[in-house]
């Protein structure tokens, strides 16, 4: 499947017309269910731990409840894939990576 589609570009257009952290927050809620936004959240966390300590995978994932192949898998998305969505994120809110 090809990313990103034209369903996922008007998306894409329309997250990036909210202005500031309270509209995010407000079409996230519309958007997602409480489970969806805490899934998400636990997947940023685990990217700031990444970026932010030197952590060990599996303190990673007892401090975040999650397993550690789900902090594997956030760790290939934020330093093997292309897209460098969080590297963009976390560079921009942390500074540099501690690792």
């Amino acid at each position: 499947m090809q990313y990103p589609t034209k369903q996922d570009k008007e998306l894409i257009l329309a997250i990036s017309t909210l202005k500031d952290p309270n509209e995010v927050a407000g079409f996230l809620r519309d958007l997602l269910t409480p489970a969806e936004i805490g899934e998400f959240s636990r997947r940023f966390q685990i990217a700031k731990l990444l970026w932010t300590t030197t952590l060990p995978y599996l303190d990673i994932a007892e401090k975040v409840g999650v397993s550690t192949t789900t902090v594997t898998r956030v760790a290939q998305w934020l330093y093997k894939e292309s897209f460098q969505g969080y590297f963009k994120v976390l560079t921009r809110l942390y500074g540099n990576s501690k690792r």
